[in-house]
């Protein structure tokens, strides 16, 4: 299949990249020109690299090469800045102009990248059909209202549609801020770590694991909104008691005396749906932080 991939360099786009290359489909990656192509990526024919943005696509390039799917993972993702973010704004309006021309351009199916955090966050797992929509912060407001504008294209236009609401990812590639590299690092450092909220419960999925429930997605040319989680609950205690056991360091792991509330303490898919098209994690939490842990030594 040849697929249109937008943020191939990015943590998601550019473990789905790899998966899908290795699956046998031609990925066409959009590359923002002040992007360094990915070491060792230069000398293989797939992905393809075509350089633009979401608002100067490179349309005869795209048209060229002919996508039968888009995977639309681009967005604003850096840790501490993204949730109130007015960039958030600038992608929505952008991803829609662009997802509208790539349907336009012969592209028969798009799969947009959404988030947990569109949910009414309850005590419940969270289910794609039955659990209200209430996003809480800029980024999730504006993924939810380019779900909705693109249900609307869909119809109108005729296109295949999927919406895919990203739980937490974690794993090597990851952002260095993001919880399980930033408790790793700090024991690397033989330094204490605080649990500020040991006992907020998140549905951690490992990367490749995402990959795959994308790629399930996209083989299958699934329609309507999925979950990419796993159905599992762990709490910031237990990620961190894995890994100060992994690095024989648990005597610097301490819970913060008063600990802080956390607006989104339960967040756990309800994962039917992806299991459903064939999907089952191959990482149980244990490895994928195994595996952290060994990138982020190699690193160091």
């Amino acid at each position: 299949m040849k697929i249109l991939l937008t943020g191939p360099t990015g943590f998601i786009g550019s473990a789905f990249a790899r998966l899908a290359s290795r699956r046998g489909h031609h990925v066409a990656g959009l590359i923002i020109p002040s992007e360094h192509v990915p070491a060792g990526a230069s000398a293989h024919q797939n992905p393809v690299w075509l350089r633009g943005t979401l608002e100067q696509a490179p349309w005869p390039e795209i048209r060229t090469f002919g996508p039968e799917m888009c995977v639309h993972t681009a967005w604003i993702t850096a840790p501490g800045i993204y949730l109130e973010s007015p960039e958030n704004e600038r992608f929505r309006d952008a991803s829609l102009h662009f997802l509208r021309k790539v349907a336009e351009s012969g592209a028969r199916h798009i799969l947009s990248l959404g988030t947990c955090i569109e949910y009414q966050i309850t005590e419940q797992a969270l289910a794609e059909d039955t659990t209200p929509i209430s996003p809480s912060t800029t980024y999730a407001r504006c993924k939810n209202e380019l779900r909705l504008a693109l249900e609307t294209e869909s119809k109108a236009r005729g296109f295949g549609f999927c919406w895919g609401r990203v739980f937490y990812p974690y794993g090597p590639g990851e952002h260095p801020s993001r919880l399980c590299s930033a408790i790793i690092q700090k024991l690397l450092r033989g330094e204490k770590v605080t649990l500020k909220t040991p006992a907020s419960t998140k549905d951690y999925i490992y990367i490749d694991d995402l990959a795959a429930a994308l790629l399930a997605v996209v083989e299958t040319r699934f329609e309507g909104v999925v979950n990419f989680g796993t159905g599992t609950g762990t709490t910031v205690r237990s990620i961190a008691e894995i890994i100060g056991k992994l690095m024989q360091k648990s005597e610097l792991v301490e819970e913060a005396s008063e600990p802080d509330r956390d607006p989104f303490p339960y967040v756990v898919a309800d994962a039917t749906r992806i299991k459903s098209l064939g999907w089952k994690p191959n990482f149980t939490l244990q490895d994928g932080l195994r595996h952290l842990l060994d990138a982020r030594r190699g690193a160091a």
